[in-house]
């Protein structure tokens, strides 16, 4: 009986292990196809929680029918099904072609037909276990086990961005996946044959219980406080990635924190302390209702995300222990917990992820799920006594004024204010230190370009784009007098457009369907340029490769999602596509300028991979012509270009960094890359 209950508690241990460890995994290759997009990894959490909640639906549906031959070949079936699905559909390497599909459509069916059925048998795995082995040993069911899956989720999201994605290629990665899937497969297969057989509705023979039915508000309660944990997780991670970059690194940390609040309060519930915790929430939202009403200012990243991370903690742990402290007491109402569980979650991070972006003009995820968890401590509270009651209900109804005040501070000097799949935008009008006036894009808290609006300055490149920075010196010295062909990748406010002169042609590459009526109507950098100038919508590496040979005299990769370049664009494959559309001894101008990444050292790497010279040219800040620092790494096979005067003044070597290689769409890793710290 006991290695019985050890084979039951491995499958599980396996199945959660299998389950979050393609996650990442899947959600990885297909940043390639939406851009690099951080709401690609939201989207996938909606499709992850949507299925787990079709795996318990399938459980909860499973268990209230006989156990018999006939429902066991239908689970073998299933099992086997999901094997040569695999094998026949090469595992996850979806079609990265977007065509005219929404991105989160095109994020659906990829993964439904990748990983749908097998992520949905994963699922199911835990609760269905459960009850089998209640079935055939009897006693209570085993909600430890419930603790045991998120330990299993928990190794696996810790071991992939260290021992998984350093070191394996995709494609290894989905061999070792499948391979490890089978053995989960046949597992199950041994023990579904040891579930005893029996003709009897499962419903009466585990629903023999002197508990009472549980209540509709308990019930409630059972999907509302996972939905408000699941919000937390959403919208704490979109505000990490969209400030950092759309990695698994940091997918992973709200991730682990949630998951952790899951283990504490099913594996380790006598360590909840409800008064504790209660007093740390009011503290952690009160604290970051402060922090997130300051709208046109941001912490530093690193202490940033230890924040978020302790609210998100201490708020997930409160709504989990709660849920968990309210299970129910009748075995035939476990499965029915776990879909309410599950359905809580897929209510929240679908709301976060795909609903939130279509509502509201801007971002107020944070602020909403702050209201959220307020109003449910209230509600969980209220038989504490006054004291609770009168504390949450003020907190509630602060948080809600908090919301009515972020949508007046991000509509103040705001001239407009747009969001969608891939980020919230706004443009400002504000002055400069010197009292001009000036307008300035924002994606998020990230400036993405300004433009002074005062008639000496008006055809002057500001922020990154400087004369004397490494893009104005590539624009200044790759033609000597003849006109020039320039491509660029990322619009932004256009602000390279006023490099063009009368002759020169710049064609522009952008994603987000927002950007070129705000770059055309709201900043004039690109009506006022005597250059030819057309915009391509769109994934650049999408339309490049589309395009005949552009002969690009110098390509500008200066696509920014979040605080960096997408990984996609930073390939040994990217970069033999940009080769194609150079002209010869055209120069590649990437665009690095950023606090927590090392760019650098990978462009270093990528140039000398295809045999070509790549340098570092890094600026600092000139406040009177409203430029900032910027970073520039310029890629050219031309023997003389580094040899000019003007560009070896400035020019500088690049340090490389050890045991790093060259990304390829099949490989890639932040990590030895990554600065917490900032520079």
């Amino acid at each position: 009986m006991r290695s019985t209950r050890s084979l039951y508690g491995i499958a599980i241990f396996l199945s959660a292990f299998l389950l979050f460890l393609v996650e990442p995994m899947s959600a990885k290759q297909l940043l390639p196809a939406l851009g690099g997009s951080s709401a690609v990894w939201l989207t996938c959490l909606v499709f992850f929680q949507l299925t787990l909640l079709l795996g318990y639906l399938y459980a909860h549906w499973l268990t209230r029918r006989p156990f018999n031959r006939r429902q066991q070949i239908l689970y073998l079936a299933l099992l086997v099904i999901a094997v040569l699905a695999l094998a026949a559909q090469k595992f996850m390497r979806p079609d990265l072609s977007q065509g005219s599909l929404h991105p989160v459509t095109t994020i659906f069916i990829d993964l439904a037909l990748t990983i749908g059925l097998p992520f949905l048998l994963l699922g199911s795995t835990s609760p269905l276990l459960q009850i089998w082995l209640f079935r055939s040993q009897g006693g209570s069911v085993s909600y430890r086990l419930f603790g045991l899956s998120n330990v299993g989720s928990l190794l696996a999201l810790i071991a992939y961005p260290t021992l998984v994605e350093p070191y394996l290629a995709l494609k290894t990665q989905r061999l070792l996946w499948a391979a490890s899937f089978v053995v989960y497969a046949a597992l199950c297969a041994l023990l579904s044959r040891q579930v005893p057989a029996t003709e009897q509705a499962p419903a009466v023979e585990i629903t023999n219980s002197t508990d009472p039915p549980t209540s509709s508000a308990t019930r409630w309660l059972w999907f509302l406080l996972p939905m408000a944990a699941a919000m937390q997780l959403s919208a704490v991670t979109s505000h990490i990635t969209s400030n950092i970059a759309a990695i698994p690194l940091l997918w992973i940390l709200p991730l682990a924190v949630y998951l952790i609040t899951f283990i504490l309060a099913f594996e380790f519930p006598r360590f909840y302390s409800r008064s504790i915790v209660v007093r740390l929430l009011i503290v952690m939202l009160a604290s970051l209702g402060y922090a997130i009403s300051k709208v046109d200012s941001s912490w530093p990243i690193g202490i940033a995300i230890l924040f978020f991370l302790t609210e998100c903690f201490v708020a997930c742990l409160f709504c989990h222990a709660e849920a968990y402290a309210l299970r129910p007491r009748r075995p035939s109402e476990t499965t029915l917990f776990y879909l309410l569980v599950a359905g809580g979650g897929v209510t929240g991070t679908f709301f976060i992820g795909i609903a939130s972006p279509l509502i509201f003009a801007a971002n107020y995820d944070l602020s909403i799920t702050f209201l959220v968890t307020a109003l449910l401590a209230l509600a969980v509270t209220w038989t504490d006594g006054w004291g609770q009651r009168l504390l949450w209900a003020t907190g509630s109804i602060l948080v809600l004024f908090l919301n009515f005040a972020l949508h007046a501070a991000y509509a103040q000097q705001a001239l407009l204010e747009t969001r969608n799949f891939y980020g919230s935008l706004r443009v400002k009008h504000d002055v400069t230190h010197e009292g001009q006036p000036l307008r300035m894009l924002l994606n998020g808290t990230i400036q993405h370009g300004n433009q002074i609006f005062s008639p000496g300055l008006m055809r002057t490149p500001t922020t990154y784009y400087g004369k004397d920075s490494g893009i104005g010196l590539a624009l200044a010295n790759c033609c000597a007098d003849r006109p020039r062909n320039i491509g660029v990748v990322g619009l932004g406010t256009g602000t390279l457009a006023v490099y063009g002169k009368p002759g020169d042609r710049i064609r522009f590459y952008e994603i987000n369907p927002h950007v070129q009526p705000i770059a055309r109507n709201l900043f004039t950098y690109i009506r006022d340029s005597p250059a030819a100038i057309t915009i391509t919508e769109g994934d650049a590496r999408t339309s490049l490769s589309q395009e005949a040979p552009q002969h690009f005299d110098v390509l500008v990769v200066d696509a920014f999602t979040g605080d960096a370049i997408p990984i996609h664009l930073l390939t040994t494959e990217a970069l033999t596509l940009y080769q194609k559309h150079l002209a010869p001894n055209g120069i590649l101008a990437f665009h690095v300028s950023n606090q927590y990444l090392n760019l650098a050292p990978e462009v270093a790497q990528l140039a000398a991979s295809v045999h070509m010279q790549a340098k570092l040219f890094d600026t600092p800040s000139i406040d009177a012509r409203g430029e900032f620092r910027s970073t520039w790494v310029l890629v050219t096979a031309n023997p003389t270009f580094f040899t000019l005067s003007e560009v070896a003044a400035i020019a500088t070597p690049i340090t490389p960094v050890p045991r790093l290689r060259a990304w390829t769409d099949d490989y890639s890793s932040l990590l030895p890359i990554f600065q917490p710290t900032g520079h």
